[in-house]
């Protein structure tokens, strides 16, 4: 490792036996889930999750399930919480947009949340990481779209309200 890549590092930690064996664990379902199978005829990889998302109830469940036990696992090697809140976001989308039909299922081809949360859980899992830049972009963009999908609503009822009056009263 070069000196570049250390100045990221805070320290170097050994994991116990079972936390490895954890990580192997994961990094398996997670493979499973978002990249088991290549599709004929082209290098892209598919997994079970949004096949699985297919099927009403079991497929809203077996995502986050796994992504509880991503968490659990990167609160036991202590990541940094602002990256355990990228890891929730992540999710969030995934649960959030794989809830509208068809267009959610077509999503989970593309996201794959578990990869993704999975990446992050391994990048601190052997180095303590600070946590970067992108992590707390990613974390604030997210707040940001979240409050901006909240207010827009309302903005609207009131130029809706605006309008009418205004066209009432004439």
């Amino acid at each position: 490792m070069g000196a570049e890549a250390l100045r990221d590092v805070v320290r170097l930690r050994p994991l116990t036996q079972g936390q490895q064996q954890r990580l192997v664990t994961l990094r398996r379902v997670a493979e499973l889930m978002d990249s088991a199978f290549v599709v004929p005829g082209t290098s892209y990889r598919i997994g079970l999750d949004p096949i699985i998302g297919l099927v009403p109830w079991v497929g809203d469940l077996v995502s986050p399930l796994f992504i509880v036990v991503l968490l659990w696992q990167a609160r036991d090697i202590s990541v940094p919480k602002i990256v355990l809140l990228r890891m929730l976001f992540n999710a969030g989308i995934d649960a959030i947009i794989g809830a509208v039909p068809v267009a959610g299922d077509l999503f989970d081809f593309g996201w794959k949340a578990n990869q993704r949360n999975l990446a992050l859980l391994e990048r601190h899992a052997y180095e303590e990481h600070l946590a970067s830049a992108a992590d707390w972009v990613f974390v604030l963009v997210t707040i940001a779209l979240v409050l901006l999908v909240a207010v827009v609503p309302f903005v609207l009822a009131g130029w809706f309200v605006a309008w009418a009056l205004a066209h009432i009263s004439r």
